[in-house]
């Protein structure tokens, strides 16, 4: 098999088990985490509407006036502090956290640290 194909299906397979076990609700959204190579993305879902409540990524036009390269972990951090500024203009204190198939370290662990000190509850 491909390389590339058999990563892809790893992160499948830890994705999905990941997201097994945590599940967002309008009262407990899941805070999910996408990240490229140049940027980091945050999402607060309701799975159960099927809807995206609150979003902030670094390539938004807000984040691109703090001139901060999206790729790194001060991206991070500010991401999880505008998600976390997002969550609480919608009345919104306790989250899901999703890291999808990343590890907890680095800029996931980054954003997360900063939603937290940003007033999220995980």
């Amino acid at each position: 098999m491909d390389a590339q194909k058999l990563k892809h299906r790893r992160q499948l397979r830890r994705r999905r088990h990941v997201r097994r076990q945590i599940v967002g609700t309008p009262e407990r959204p899941r805070l999910t985490v996408f990240r490229s190579s140049k940027h980091i993305y945050a999402q607060l879902i309701d799975d159960l509407e099927g809807v995206t409540l609150a979003a902030a990524s670094s390539r938004a036009t807000e984040a691109k006036t703090d001139k901060v390269y999206g790729g790194n972990i001060k991206a991070a951090e500010v991401i999880g502090m505008k998600i976390a500024e997002a969550a609480k203009a919608k009345g919104i204190t306790k989250v899901a956290f999703d890291r999808g198939h990343y590890r907890y370290h680095g800029r996931v662990k980054a954003l997360a640290d900063a939603a937290r000190k940003g007033g999220l509850q995980f």
